[in-house]
């Protein structure tokens, strides 16, 4: 997957960079795994806004992905690698032995006509996935569960990937792609290889109307609005914050205030934190 840098034929095409989609070998998905998708506007069913900064864009329909990969002892052959607007990461169509058809996402290395399986006495070769108690330490993983037939929560992006770093009673220990150190259990599957299109990072949208389509709306600073939206509202001209240090909408710290609870059961999984000097 290469990228491609626009001529600046027009203000909005003079940054534009943009993906070569050179991976992608089909244009319309599988009718029987897409689904409708309805926009919220970031509104909850009371009609509150609960997230800023989105609503519109282009409309999309959803892709189920199978982030279980449960189907053990299937073997699968790949059969198209697509655009799935709903995420970095481009996604792999399956037709397995027995004819059900599945999409998973489609890491770095993986050919049209390839064939993929998972379960416990796999090889750990690309897009095989497995049990990390039955994988060699060392190996680059994506696509992981937090427990055992949950499906994949962490480490899904684009270009992303973590470390098998060593093995400890019934936990695995891995390295995130954010540095930090965590237990897992050894009985979670995760997918062998690096999550694809690696240069996605490298986009730049060019233009405001490009990220609109994609329904992000534009951030708005504190400092210009009025004080009862905002702390760093309201004042003559162009003022300081006027507080210790800068506030969020809602009054709290913006910098510096931790804001992990300290007594949240995960931590003792917690290794290394990522910012661990």
């Amino acid at each position: 997957m290469a990228v491609r840098k626009l001529k600046p034929s027009t203000p909005g095409q003079r940054h534009k960079v943009i993906g070569a989609f050179d991976t992608i070998t089909a244009s319309a998905p599988e009718k029987s795994l897409v689904f409708g998708k309805t926009k919220t506007g970031g509104r909850n069913h009371q009609g509150k806004m609960t997230m800023r900064y989105i609503g519109g864009g282009h409309k999309q329909k959803y892709r189920v992905i199978d982030f279980k990969r449960n189907k053990d002892g299937v073997p699968a052959v790949v059969k198209t690698i697509e655009y799935d607007p709903n995420r970095s990461a481009r996604i792999a169509l399956l037709f397995y032995a027995d004819g059900e058809k599945r999409y998973i996402l489609a890491p770095t290395g993986l050919q049209v006509g390839q064939t993929v399986i998972s379960g416990p006495d796999v090889a750990p070769e690309v897009g095989n996935a497995l049990p990390m108690a039955n994988m060699p330490l060392g190996t680059l993983i994506h696509n992981i569960e937090l427990r055992p037939g949950q499906g994949a929560c962490m480490v899904r992006s684009a270009g992303v990937f973590a470390q098998l770093s060593s093995r400890e009673d019934k936990y695995a220990i891995i390295k995130l792609p954010s540095g930090e150190l965590r237990k897992v259990l050894s009985a979670c599957k995760a997918t062998v290889g690096v999550v694809g299109n690696e240069d996605h990072s490298l986009v730049n949208l060019g233009k405001a109307g490009r990220s609109r389509w994609l329904g992000i709306r534009p951030t708005v600073r504190g400092s210009v609005m009025n004080p009862n939206d905002h702390p760093h509202g309201g004042g003559e001209g162009k003022c300081p914050i006027g507080r210790p240090s800068p506030m969020t909408p809602w009054g709290k710290k913006a910098q510096g205030i931790k804001t992990r609870k300290s007594k949240k059961a995960s931590s003792k999984l917690i290794v290394r934190r990522r910012n661990a000097k």
